[in-house]
């Protein structure tokens, strides 16, 4: 069976007939050409293929893995993935950071990362923490996150750099 959806996904609105077991990866990469979002275990436990939902304009972004959800079921929901994070031209913030600390390897899990970074960074703008909780918060917010290449040290360091630099964001 179809369903039609209609779902913001980096701020467009995009409505299409889906069936009602398309995973939301499939959806974004073959309907929607947007490749960025990986496909790495395919059961939702690398978190490669992490985006940010919105329930609500008003609620935090929340983490959703984008192998393991049905697309049908964000129907009207916003969506941000990786492509929706800074330009080709212009990197954001965060993919700087990672390149200024050589974070990543082969850069498969980048796109989660990034993600799960953009989304810390949104809650310590709305809650900013001590600097003393800002290591077991990033552990929170990406210890799930796998990296084949073992980059966790450099991706937390270069997280921690980024938010100490940005104001705001700690008591």
């Amino acid at each position: 069976m179809k369903q039609s959806i209609t779902i913001h996904i980096n701020g467009e609105k995009v409505q299409r007939d889906v069936p009602d077991d398309l995973a939301l990866i499939d959806f974004l990469q073959e309907d929607l050409g947007l490749t960025g979002t990986k496909l790495c275990c395919g059961i939702g436990v690398c978190r490669a293929c992490t985006v940010a939902v919105r329930r609500t304009p008003q609620s935090l972004p929340q983490p959703l893995l984008a192998c393991s959800t049905p697309a049908v079921l964000l129907d009207g929901e916003s969506i941000t993935t990786i492509e929706g994070i800074g330009q080709p031209a212009q990197l954001d913030r965060i993919q700087q950071v990672f390149l200024d600390h050589f974070a990543f390897q082969c850069g498969y899990c980048t796109p989660g990362f990034v993600m799960a970074t953009h989304m810390l960074l949104e809650r310590l703008r709305l809650a900013p923490i001590p600097e003393t909780q800002l290591d077991a918060v990033i552990a929170d917010a990406c210890g799930a996150h796998i990296c084949r290449c073992t980059g966790y040290v450099r991706y937390y360091q270069a997280i921690r750099a980024l938010v100490v630099a940005e104001k705001g964001l700690l008591q």
